[in-house]
């Protein structure tokens, strides 16, 4: 896809971080955006500064764990819109501890929106795409921990390495199918958000009391709080992801040193950023 104009993007994850540079890019792009977050209060804030760019937006309230919600976003989506062109399944939490020291109800949290937001943007809205015929594109954002075998962040690394292999295996079945939905998976390293402050919106029902503190995984913690405050600039990564899209790239690699090596198999003709 490599004009975006007047087309229908949605994103979730949208009212901060990637998410919210995705939207912005979009918006300048001309297109009309679909904003979807759990956080009420940054996501109409985040719609007033869309809507100052001059495009259509709207707003949706979404846990994109729970399947329901999902199923209403597209839906909500086609009544204002009736087309949706571009989706960014980028919402993401993470957390660190000492796999044994992970609780349950942290493993669902997690995977729920990591990667069950993955399989629930797909599930929704790629039927709505193919019905289209027209061009669009799917981007889910994985990590570079989808990547790679990390440290004291075990759910998060599973849920990342579990939406690199959907994103492949989508790409590989629409390709042979001849379909016009280009996909990519978006793993980029160190970006200045505000992932790791994540736990002011984890449901109540996934609460369970203090967790245990490691201070392995606290010190893990700090350092990488204070790594992402210096990383790169979400609208950096939406320009390369835009970027990546009109190239119909599949990998998207922002932030990552130049060294770095895939150590999933793909076919020849992946591209990667």
């Amino acid at each position: 896809m490599k004009d975006f104009k007047d087309k229908v993007a949605v994103i979730t994850g949208a009212a901060s971080g990637i998410g919210y540079g995705l939207a912005e890019r979009a918006a300048k792009e001309g297109m009309n955006v679909v904003l979807a977050d759990i956080e009420e209060e940054t996501l109409a804030e985040a719609e007033k500064n869309i809507r100052k760019i001059g495009v259509d937006t709207l707003t949706v309230k979404t846990d994109v764990s729970k399947a329901d919600d999902v199923k209403a976003l597209a839906e909500k989506t086609m009544d204002a819109f009736g087309a949706v062109h571009l989706l960014c399944n980028n919402a993401g939490v993470g957390i660190f501890n000492n796999v044994l020291e992970y609780r349950l109800v942290d493993w669902q949290w997690m995977l729920g929106v990591n990667l069950w937001g993955v399989i629930h943007g797909i599930h929704f809205f790629a039927p709505i795409m193919l019905k289209q015929s027209t061009e669009c594109h799917i981007v889910n954002t994985s990590s570079a921990g989808g990547l790679t075998t990390g440290f004291m962040n075990s759910p998060y690394a599973v849920s990342k390495h579990g939406v690199v292999v959907l994103s492949e295996t989508l790409y590989r079945e629409l390709e042979q199918g001849g379909y016009s939905i280009g996909v990519s998976v978006l793993c980029p390293g160190v970006v200045s958000t505000r992932i790791y402050d994540c736990e002011r919106n984890r449901p109540t029902e996934l609460q369970n009391g203090p967790v245990k503190t490691n201070p392995i995984a606290q010190a893990v913690t700090e350092a990488m709080t204070k790594a992402v405050k210096n990383g790169m600039a979400p609208e950096n990564v939406a320009e390369i992801v835009f970027n990546a899209i009109r190239e119909k790239k599949f990998y998207i690699l922002p932030s990552l040193k130049s060294g770095f090596q895939l150590h999933h198999t793909y076919p020849s003709n992946f591209k990667c950023n």
